[in-house]
């Protein structure tokens, strides 16, 4: 593990944070319903997810409307296609980081931005440069990097940096979740953070905007939010998976 991402687990309550979603995560892919409903609850957890990132890009909408197709908000939509895509991308995340988040703006951002603007990173020559040393390190994590750990560090530069014009912070969160599924935490993409943002949304952007100014204290404060909501949404599929 790098001496950067290895520090990070030295912050106060971090370590500690990261297991208890870890082990909130494996107990939710336990559940029994997952060996013969795990295709259902998949479209569920992804149409959910789907919301919740519209959401916290500032597109709030019913579940039971989007569900029922009388949405049609351009994040929503895009939301949903990066949702319905994350288990294609993930094979490639880790090779080709890059191309995946182009992808990713591509199909998020469809109706939000020009053609133009389509998969094309912009933003200062000091962002671009930090984008670049963030795909470098999906591309080439360190071994014992725990999973939680490094979506939550993909998560918190791309929103720190919003390399995408339009809807970017929809385009983070997905990222964050291909890590996990790449990662081999979630293969089935069952676990949506983005469900745990949501429901502490307050919490979730003053944790985001600690995270960008780079202190101990402000990334500490982002790993223990994005924890607890990795955990919320173990909870929830097992919420879910006990109503199966």
């Amino acid at each position: 593990m790098t001496s950067v991402l290895a520090s990070l687990l030295d912050l106060p309550d971090v370590d500690p944070a990261l297991t208890a979603a870890r082990s909130a995560v494996d107990a939710a892919l336990r559940h029994r319903a997952m060996r013969r409903s795990g295709g259902p609850l998949a479209a569920e957890i992804g149409l959910r997810s789907a919301v919740a990132s519209a959401t916290l890009d500032g597109h709030p909408h019913d579940l039971d409307a989007v569900r029922a197709g009388t949405v049609t908000d351009p994040v929503v939509q895009g939301a949903i296609r990066v949702s319905a895509a994350l288990d294609g991308l993930a094979p490639r995340w880790r090779t080709a980081p890059r191309q995946v988040l182009a992808k990713l703006h591509l199909l998020a951002a469809r109706g939000s931005v020009t053609s133009d603007d389509l998969g094309r990173p912009v933003g200062s020559a000091e962002g671009l440069a930090r984008l670049g040393a963030l795909c470098d390190l999906v591309a080439a994590p360190a071994t014992g990097t725990p999973a939680i750990l490094l979506a939550a560090v993909v998560h918190g530069e791309l929103l720190a940096v919003r390399p995408f014009a339009g809807p970017s912070g929809v385009v983070a969160r997905a990222a964050a979740r291909l890590t996990l599924i790449a990662d081999g935490l979630d293969p089935r993409g069952l676990i949506a953070p983005e469900i745990g943002h949501a429901a502490r949304e307050p919490e979730y952007v003053g944790a985001s905007n600690a995270f960008s100014t780079g202190t101990k204290d402000g990334v500490r404060s982002w790993l223990k939010h994005y924890a607890v909501a990795v955990e919320v949404a173990a909870q929830q599929l097992a919420q879910l998976a006990d109503g199966v």
